[in-house]
């Protein structure tokens, strides 16, 4: 996918230069962290620098568990433009509080300073090493713009308005479409009736990513996250259908393809420029589980997604000299969060079925040099395991305490109680999750029921000191993502 000119590709390579040539002062690796709505970004980043920071159990993290890892602390970013990642009061909320912190809805950034001893003699003559793992937050719904930079306006409504008649999204488009039944693109460029016809399309995203929906082919990114850009003409448009003389000068069509253009130059050029052309490693958190709770039509809507998101990385080997031109992304963890919500039975079931779902994707990824691989995790374990008895059979189960307002079975829950519940079993063949809304797939037929639990009350020390934070294989993602450079 072409989403570059050659003055862009310039303007990269010079960045990309400078970047290396501070590396050879102070190395850098530039982790790039995303997901769509909820996959548990924050979470993720708060608990891979409180497990560092305060010693976490990490026995899969070579360099860590043998004790090479001396140290590891916060520092300020590089990157003066860039908010910081509010790391301290997402530890109060995971610690103290027990509740979730809030969803990214903007990037932000993290240094993470490691001091290590080299595993290389060679290397060890030098004395310690040490690195600099910049951690770069940003919604993945982000990602879902980028391939808008290869698309013009009328193109991108044409696959807009094909996607909103389709079954799944029917009924939540149904509003906006009947208002476009009613608007004829040649008409005088008109304010009021741009807005109107943004709030209806937004209205319909939103209805999309609600939880009864789950889906997640959702562009433009910003207009469910707008920040300091609602209500700017940038964020003021929608598809129409294309009239077949074209839409003339100062008619709504052209004003509104004018501010899609808007959006591709003020939006997501920058974004693609300034960040997401500058990462070395990347990890895609994935909520499977929310899309296998809404069914087939949500799983397949998610691979969709999934697939354009990872199209949009530039995937590759890192050669010493193709790397001072320019940044290749070399490692892509794809994490499916929220493992603690099934018995650890299924894990291997749940990596399975993403690997499934995103094999073109990977493939290509792994084609162009970069290596891939797919990890069931839970940044912050919220439950633990036990057995269930039902019907005078053992089921293996998980305990822990659901949010207030989350319901199983017609029993709500306060917040406070403990219980103990079978989610259900995944599918043992990955491949019923491409079947689609078959009623006989096996998807279709797993009788699945996810709920969202608190965070754990941690545990403290008899000095009163707080324990790490516990998880599902974080410390497989960070041997994974960052093994390499410590050793």
């Amino acid at each position: 996918m072409k989403l570059t000119t050659l003055t862009d590709e310039a303007r990269l390579a010079l960045s990309t230069l400078g970047d290396r040539a501070a590396d050879l002062v102070s190395p850098t690796v530039r982790l790039g962290v995303t997901g769509l709505a909820r996959a548990g970004k924050t979470v993720f980043i708060t608990a891979l620098v409180h497990n560092l920071v305060h010693g976490g159990r990490l026995p899969l993290f070579r360099a860590y568990s043998s004790g090479r890892v001396t140290s590891a602390r916060l520092e300020p970013q590089p990157d003066d433009d860039v908010p910081r990642f509010d790391y301290e009061d997402h530890v109060r909320a995971l610690v103290d509080q027990r509740i979730w912190p809030d969803s990214t809805y903007r990037i932000s950034e993290l240094r993470l300073t490691i001091a290590y001893e080299s595993a290389s003699y060679f290397k060890q003559r030098f004395g310690p090493g040490k690195l600099h793992l910049d951690i770069v937050d940003y919604p993945g719904e982000w990602l879902l713009d980028l391939p808008l930079l290869a698309k013009d306006y009328a193109q991108w409504s044409r696959e807009a308005l094909a996607m909103a008649r389709s079954p799944a999204r029917r009924a939540a488009a149904a509003a906006w479409l009947a208002r476009l039944e009613t608007i004829d693109p040649t008409v005088a460029e008109d304010e009021m009736l741009a807005r109107e016809l943004a709030q209806l399309f937004t209205d319909y995203l939103r209805a999309c990513r609600a939880d009864e929906n789950a889906l997640s082919t959702l562009p433009p990114g910003r207009f469910l996250m707008p920040g300091d850009l609602e209500g700017s003409p940038a964020l003021t448009f929608a598809p129409l259908p294309e009239p077949e003389a074209g839409s003339p000068p100062g008619s709504l069509g052209r004003m509104m393809a004018r501010r899609y253009e808007a959006y591709k130059s003020v939006v997501v050029k920058p974004f693609f420029r300034d960040h997401f052309a500058r990462l070395d490693r990347q990890i895609v958190l994935v909520d499977a589980l929310n899309a296998l709770n809404a069914g087939p039509a949500a799983v397949a809507d998610l691979g969709a997604a999934l697939t354009e998101i990872l199209g949009c990385y530039r995937p590759g080997s890192n050669s010493w000299l193709a790397s001072l031109l320019t940044h290749r992304i070399d490692r892509i963890l794809i994490g499916a969060t929220k493992a603690d919500h099934l018995h650890h039975a299924d894990h291997d079931r749940l990596e399975a079925i993403l690997a499934r779902l995103l094999a073109p994707a990977i493939a290509r990824a792994s084609a162009a040099g970069a290596r891939v691989e797919v990890a069931a995790l839970a940044s912050v374990r919220a439950t633990r395991e036990g057995v269930v008895i039902e019907d005078s059979q053992k089921l293996p189960s998980i305990i822990g305490t659901p949010l207030a307002g989350e319901a199983i079975d017609g029993e709500t829950f306060d917040g406070k109680t403990e219980i103990a519940f079978f989610p259900g079993d995944l599918p043992n063949d990955p491949d019923s999750v491409l079947a689609g809304a078959d009623s006989t797939s096996e998807l279709a037929q797993t009788a699945l029921r996810f709920v969202r639990f608190r965070p754990p009350a941690l545990e403290r020390t008899a000095e009163g000191m707080t324990l790490s934070l516990p998880h599902i294989r974080l410390d497989r993602a960070l041997e994974f993502l960052i093994g390499d450079r410590l050793a």
